[in-house]
């Protein structure tokens, strides 16, 4: 399926764009470069696992909608070739991430010694 088109953005588009690749936030900068770029997220996905990534649609979406972000090393290089399916300046993307976000599980507390 090569030789796909992609659709071009104006002048308005890519200010925007460049505005949100400056100032972040991930997920609606992320959002702004697939907009732009006109692909769809299974046409994202598949040129990923073209490179030998793979990233599901849900991770994807939840990328995009701020539900989670790219922090695992495998997430980070898919991300790398986000960048570059996007057509975005590299580390563009990756620099709005800022530093990892702490997990946090449950851990039962021991009751308090009397």
């Amino acid at each position: 399926m090569t030789g796909q088109r992609t659709r071009t953005i104006d002048r308005g588009e890519q200010a925007e764009l460049s505005h949100l690749l400056a100032a972040g936030p991930f997920d609606v900068a992320l959002r702004a470069a697939i907009r732009a770029r006109g692909l769809g997220l299974d046409r994202i996905r598949y040129r990923l696992r073209g490179r030998g990534t793979t990233v599901s649609l849900a991770t994807l979406s939840h990328w995009q909608s701020g539900r989670c972000r790219p922090e695992r090393a495998e997430s980070l290089e898919a991300l790398r070739n986000l960048e570059d399916i996007l057509n975005v300046p590299d580390g563009s993307l990756s620099k709005l991430l800022g530093p990892p976000r702490g997990r946090t599980r449950f851990h039962a507390q021991p009751p308090p010694l009397n």
